[in-house]
């Protein structure tokens, strides 16, 4: 298809718009109310071009580029004078009631509507009356409002209302004036709020928490990274200044988060910067040098029996050293028996199955999806996201009938209306998704496991039979199976926060069932942690086998790597490990009641002041680069083991100079992670002679930063250990894509600059997007199915089934330690059934009290009518909250509640 743009043609692609056409050529069109995944609506009136009826019309008509489809042999022009007037005029109208404030403005310098400003020429401003004036919201402790920024394009609402499903944030009219906000004051309530900070091309919604220590965006040391929250593995960017993590911003991946991250994602760095964090090593209550931990540590372990303990929330790279400091057989898996079995098991279902793992890319275009088990909003919020759009495919396969593009939002939405694909949801409780669900399946773990047995069935006879169902229970797997049977692109998601193996293999079987017949189908399965599967790639024993090893005198010294063994272990087994451990030594960034026990404690780096590798869900590698050099003692896990190992003389080791090193021996050493060293270019990797620069050219103060310490400026650090520089000198056009520390083009200050960097305008990146897939589903025509044998659910009396309850604020360990995240955090509670409540005599806030393997609870009772009879539900992982493996059988302590009332 050929398109003419000021006489000159071009070979371009079917089924687009003109405006994301041009961009995609190269082409500078300004724009604020399209967006690559809003689509198109034509509001701001911004992208005008003169469009031709041939080559011989030479007046042509303005059209709005972004609501006109290509067309081949089409001809248009951006630089035609009225077209170039009428977008300068449509800039002067926005800027009317604009104020003047571009020097206290959060966005100065990184705005879009500044950009676009300068590109349409408009450059003074004839408007000399009183400006229009707004009242600022107070929207929670994520975002700060200035809605006197305005120019309505309405994408905030778009993304917030239409994108990410979001009730509480809209537009209210009055005659002329146009607002966009809340009802009234409050928490925004969506987990994707903070993401209104880079969709408005102003500065209306701005990063409260960069507000708090507020530095320029340009003036930010920024490097290319991955969340550290869930186990989807989302690229972000982490920006740093004056030695203090500033921020968090999305980066670009077109096959895992796209251009969207979750509010966990966005505002849990503060742990980063903790006033209490661990930054000085520890030997027996005296505080050491750094150059004294090796020789401390090689001292007290010369002839001890000792042991590793790692940690699904530290990098490849630093367990990996451990493992090999302290010998494959003495290296154990830092999480509880039950997530060690379940991490295990989804490595065989991934590896050993015929259906591929999907990317939540792929997860978007799926017409058909079923969840077992999982409360995607809390556990991997952007899946969630994910799947709201995938409910939109199946309404929108009659497009195509009547000539309506896919990125025509305005008309796809008025077409479609409420219309929705089928998603089925079977979960232990109510979640967010519910309300874009077909049906929902509230029940116990091994009820959803066993719906899924039966579903399993129905598509393949070969698969286990479920008999023992209800004929509610079997006309809903009679419904699923059938739209399962009959969607193009149907997706399982399920994971491990149920901690039911039942589950998970009920979730294989389908997904192996639907792959049979259909080589379309795909599943997903979600973990805990950042690295769950990274760690379980390695092998490993289990948790429960390093206790007894100390507890049976088989060892009497362990090393305890970025874990908090008091959230994977029961206490009273804790406490007595560590007891009667000689020696702990502990490898950690933060302070828990772990460190707390330690004889020797080091400081280990953050993400943030670390280079590492992690295995997301699907089981694809990414790296995550440091961003700036950590003061005092503080260094990377791995590092601090590579010192102690070739200080102990370990052979495996001894070669080990690097993190290339590292990294070469793992993809050596474990066949799952054979292909880890291609994931981002080498340490000697130059573009032009010259590095990648984690500042921008505009970066200022640098002279000025260290005056304090020194009125010379000091030598910039010297990155031994990947391709990027320190500084604002080095390569200025587009890296390798891995390796992107922040998105910037000529005239493309903010973050739309993202469309230089890609194929086509919402696609890969140009050198295609970062990761590389460890798992290929096995090509087989014989399929072993799962044959478990989940329990009927019987409630019992004095008793109730406990089951983890996961939020998105609060179950994170580390997340939870940002203030703005903690603000949020929800108190520790138990939620009980409203009959069960009414039986029990206890009413919403007053205690509970029980016991679950041992371990004591007292509670304030939360209750709702959609858990299910004869279960309860704990919060996972809050602060304050002991730990306990569920699902259980809580034992109530009817003795209490009787003298309770009393």
């Amino acid at each position: 298809m050929t398109l003419y743009i000021d006489n000159k043609p071009y070979d371009v692609k079917a089924g687009k718009n003109l405006l994301e056409t041009c961009l995609t050529l190269g082409f500078d069109l300004p724009y604020f109310c399209w967006h690559p995944s809003l689509g198109s609506v034509g509001a701001c009136r911004q992208c005008a071009v003169k469009m031709y009826r041939d080559e011989d019309d030479k007046k042509g008509r303005l059209i709005m580029s972004c609501m006109e489809p290509v067309a081949n042999n089409q001809r248009i022009s951006i630089q035609d004078a009225e077209a170039r007037e009428f977008r300068e005029h449509v800039i002067e109208w926005l800027m009317t009631n604009h104020p003047h404030d571009c020097a206290v403005c959060d966005e100065g310098g990184s705005c879009h509507l500044q950009d676009m400003t300068v590109m349409t020429g408009h450059a003074y401003r004839r408007f000399n009356f009183k400006k229009r004036t707004h009242k600022n919201q107070y929207l929670g402790p994520f975002i700060n409002h200035e809605m006197n920024r305005c120019i309505q394009c309405y994408r905030c609402v778009r993304f917030y209302k239409d994108y990410a499903g979001g009730k509480d944030l809209d537009v209210f009219a009055s005659r002329s004036n146009v607002y966009f906000g809340r009802h009234e004051d409050g928490v925004l309530e969506s987990e994707f709020s903070g993401n209104l900070t880079e969709v408005c091309p102003t500065g209306v919604f701005t990063d409260k928490t960069l507000k708090q220590h507020y530095t320029r965006k340009w003036d930010l040391t920024t490097a290319p990274s991955v969340c550290q929250h869930c186990s989807l593995g989302c690229n972000i960017i982490a920006g740093e200044r004056y030695g203090e993590l500033r921020s968090i911003t999305s980066r670009y991946n077109g096959a895992v988060n796209g251009y969207f991250i979750c509010d966990r994602g966005r505002f849990g760095y503060e742990f980063v910067n903790a006033p209490g964090r661990i930054r000085k090593a520890v030997c027996d209550t005296e505080v050491v040098r750094k150059e004294e931990v090796t020789e401390r540590m090689k001292h007290l372990i010369g002839s001890s029996k000792v042991i590793g303990i790692g940690s699904p929330r530290a990098s490849v790279q630093s367990n990996f050293a451990l493992k090999m400091l302290v010998g494959k057989n003495n290296f154990y898996h830092g999480v509880s028996d039950n997530e060690h079995d379940l991490a295990n098991l989804v490595i065989k279902i991934l590896h050993e199955g015929p259906a591929p793992t999907l990317s939540m890319k792929e997860v978007e275009l799926a017409d058909a999806v079923f969840i077992l088990g999982e409360d995607l909003t809390n556990t991997a919020p952007m899946m969630a996201l994910a799947v709201r759009q995938s409910v939109r495919r199946q309404p929108m396969e009659q497009l195509a009938h009547i000539n309506i593009p896919a990125w025509h939002d305005g008309a796809v939405r008025e077409l479609v209306q409420e219309q929705k694909g089928p998603l089925f949801i079977a979960s232990v409780h109510t979640t967010k998704l519910d309300d874009v669900a077909t049906e929902t399946f509230h029940s116990s773990p091994d009820e959803i496991a066993r719906l899924g047995f039966a579903v399993a069935h129905l598509l393949d006879d070969d698969s286990p039979e479920e008999a023992s169902l209800s004929p509610e229970e079997s006309k809903l797997a009679q419904k699923i199976a059938s739209i399962l049977s009959m969607a193009k692109r149907p997706v399982i998601i399920s994971g491990a926060s149920c901690e039911t193996d039942h589950v998970l293999e009920a979730a294989a079987n389908i997904a192996w069932a639907l792959h049979r017949k259909n080589q379309q189908a795909g599943i997903v399965l979600t973990l805990p942690e950042c690295n769950s599967l990274g760690l379980a790639m390695m092998g490993g024993h289990r948790l429960e086998a390093a206790f007894n090893a100390v507890l049976n005198g088989h060892a009497d010294t362990a090393i305890i790597m970025e874990n908090d063994l008091y959230r994977h272990g029961k206490k009273s087994i804790v406490d007595e490990f560590l007891k009667v451990c000689k020696n702990i030594i502990v490898l950690d960034h933060s302070p828990n009641p772990t460190t707390e026990k330690a004889n020797i404690l080091i400081p280990s780096g953050t993400f943030a002041e670390s280079d590492g590798t992690l295995v997301n869900n699907e089981g694809r590698i990414q790296r995550f680069f440091q961003v700036y050099e950590a003061t005092e003692n503080i260094q990377e896990s791995w590092r601090w083991l590579l010192g102690l190992g070739t200080a102990l003389g370990v052979d495996e080791m001894s070669h080990w100079k690097s993190f290339e090193d590292i990294t070469q021996a793992i993809a050596k050493e474990e066949p799952f992670l054979k292909n880890i060293d291609k994931v981002s270019p080498p340490a000697g990797f130059r573009i032009n002679g010259q590095r990648v620069p984690r500042e921008t050219h505009r970066f200022s103060g640098r002279t000025a930063m260290l005056a304090n310490i020194n009125v010379s400026e000091p030598k910039p650090p010297v990155d031994s250990d990947s391709p990027l520089s320190y500084t604002m000198e080095g390569f200025r056009g587009l890296p390798p894509s891995s390796m992107i520390p922040f998105f910037w083009a000529p005239g493309w200050n903010s973050v739309q600059s993202i469309n230089k960097y890609q194929q086509e305008v919402g696609g890969p990146l140009r050198d295609g997007d970062p990761g590389i897939r460890c798992f290929e589903p096995v090509q087989t025509s014989k399929i072993q199915y799962f044959k478990s044998d989940p329990a009927i659910f019987e409630s019992q009396e004095d008793h109730l089934l406990i089951v983890p309850l996961h939020h998105i604020f609060g179950s994170e360990e580390l997340s939870a330690r940002s203030p703005a995240v903690g603000e949020r955090c929800p108190a520790p509670y138990v939620m009980v059934n409203t009959a069960d409540s009414a039986d029990l005599k206890i009413h919403e806030n007053e205690e509970l009290s029980f016991e679950v393997g041992g371990q004591p609870y007292q509670l304030p009772v939360k209750v709702s009518s959609e858990m299910p009879r004869g279960m309860a539900g704990l919060p996972y992982g809050l602060p304050g909250l002991p730990f306990v493996e569920l699902p259980a059988w809580g034992i109530l302590n009817k003795e209490m509640k009787w003298m309770k009332q009393q």
